[in-house]
């Protein structure tokens, strides 16, 4: 069964608010059917998902993020404490759906997040035990503007492109997401997902996959100057600590060239920075939401241009294992080509102690371009050491020119970047609390530095 917007009086002119017409297709179809988007620009706020429906947006449809405060409101959660504004609400997106099945968005067209905003309140999280999150429920509008302004100012904005919360077998396939919001796609809880062939060029955070099973992400271009562009997530936001497992990201390249310019073509670099002060992101990442566990992770066959390397953190209590990254290269790195941290940040439930990473596996792994001033890192605390790390046919080539600098403390609560610890002591290598470290066939380069090659502490060979 195939529903075209139009007969349901979407007008597609780009000025006319169609989300209405779009909605009725989606609820005609129903327990099976493709909502057909003609080519044409159509402007809407929220659309609701149902179990069943394709979303086919052809060749020249482009569904645009209408501006203003006409999105549905975020719904209320009580876990909205360990995490920020955008992970722990679904609602307030273009396209949203909830405990749904057999969903797919397909096509060779576009969304637009236009009408989006990629900004929003963050956690309000607090280190002192027993701190309750200020949850939206029962509150009237009044109330909750003088208690949390910065959550009233969203009420009724959109601050994500497509957004699934306990969803089972979704399908994205094809389609280009640009000016995302918050994010382009935040999936939480969901189970059976494949990203396949999607273009990706947008504001904020690419595709977060937060709490999921059994994922694919496959064939992706994901460019995200100002944060991550594709992550995996273990937060609090469904109220329990569920695992990532079984996860293959493969074939994808992630860069950091100025927003819309990956699409367009110009690969623009005139922007420097992320909006954190450091150089710009477009990485792949595990973590830095790590109340759960994440397990079973392959990335392969991937590329990153002008970005920061790969980064696997683990601060919130969970545990990262069996992950295995195999023929990734990287280019023109902005910041540590590889970052593995165990933290104690513990933004979790009370009684949180530090997670672990351990058997991880990195294979023809190669960095060119490295900025100097953060060499590959690889940080355990003391008494949770990073576990059975093997390095293995890596190459990683560096600008150079480096000065020696102290030794930095442990900062085992600090959020987890690689400028978290300043200009690195070495400069190609450095592992603290590290157990079973196997390097083989490791080639660090450099242009002239004064700092070390290499700074093994309290770290036992495997």
């Amino acid at each position: 069964m195939i529903r075209n917007v139009r007969d349901f009086g979407a007008t597609g002119d780009g000025v006319t608010l169609d989300t209405d017409a779009i909605n009725a297709a989606v609820q005609a179809c129903a327990g099976g059917g493709t909502v057909l988007f003609p080519p044409g620009r159509y402007l809407s706020y929220s659309l609701r998902l149902v179990s069943g429906v394709t979303l086919h947006l052809t060749a020249g449809a482009v569904l645009e993020a209408a501006p203003g405060k006409g999105y549905d409101l975020p719904e209320d959660n009580p876990f909205d404490l360990y995490q920020d504004f955008g992970h722990s609400h679904w609602r307030n997106s273009l396209i949203w759906g909830e405990g749904l099945r057999d969903i797919v968005i397909e096509g060779e067209g576009v969304i637009d997040g236009a009408g989006l905003t990629r900004e929003g309140p963050g956690s309000q999280w607090k280190k002192q035990a027993g701190e309750f999150p200020l949850s939206m429920r029962g509150l009237s509008a009044e109330v909750m503007a003088e208690l949390a302004p910065e959550v009233s100012a969203m009420q009724g904005l959109g601050n994500k492109a497509i957004s699934l919360k306990r969803c089972r077998n979704v399908v994205l396939r094809g389609i280009t997401i640009v000016r995302g919001g918050h994010f382009a796609l935040l999936a939480t809880g969901c189970d059976d997902l494949v990203c396949q062939d999607l273009t990706v060029d947008t504001n904020r955070d690419g595709l977060d996959i937060d709490s999921c099973k059994r994922v694919v992400v496959r064939g992706c271009r994901v460019n995200t100057p100002n944060d991550d562009a594709i992550v995996l997530k273990s937060s609090f936001a469904l109220g329990e600590r569920r695992a990532v497992e079984d996860v293959l990201i493969e074939g994808c390249v992630v860069s950091g060239y100025d927003p819309g310019t990956m699409v367009d073509g110009t690969f623009g670099r005139t922007q420097e920075l992320s909006p954190d002060r450091d150089r710009v992101t477009g990485r792949i990442k595990i973590g830095t939401e790590s109340s759960g566990d994440f397990r079973r992770i392959t990335i392969r066959d991937c590329r990153f241009e002008r970005s920061r390397g790969l980064a696997l953190e683990t601060v919130d209590g969970g545990v990262i294992e069996d992950v295995t990254v195999e023929d990734v290269t990287l280019q023109e790195v902005t910041t540590a080509p590889l970052f593995l941290r165990v933290g104690a940040r513990l933004r979790a439930p009370e009684g949180a102690v530090p997670g672990g990473i351990r058997r991880v596996t990195v294979r023809r792994f190669t960095a060119e371009d490295v900025l100097a001033d953060y060499c590959a890192m690889i940080m355990g605390l003391p008494g949770h050491p990073v576990e059975d790390l093997v390095l293995q046919d890596v190459r990683l080539s560096y600008r150079g020119g480096g000065l020696p600098v102290e030794m930095p403390g442990e900062l085992a609560d600090a959020y987890p970047e690689p400028s978290m610890f300043g200009v690195t002591p070495a400069w190609g290598l450095w592992a603290r609390h590290v157990r079973g470290l196997v390097l083989d066939r490791v080639a660090l380069t450099t242009a002239r530095d004064e700092r070390l090659e290499q700074i093994l502490d309290d770290v036992t060979a495997g």
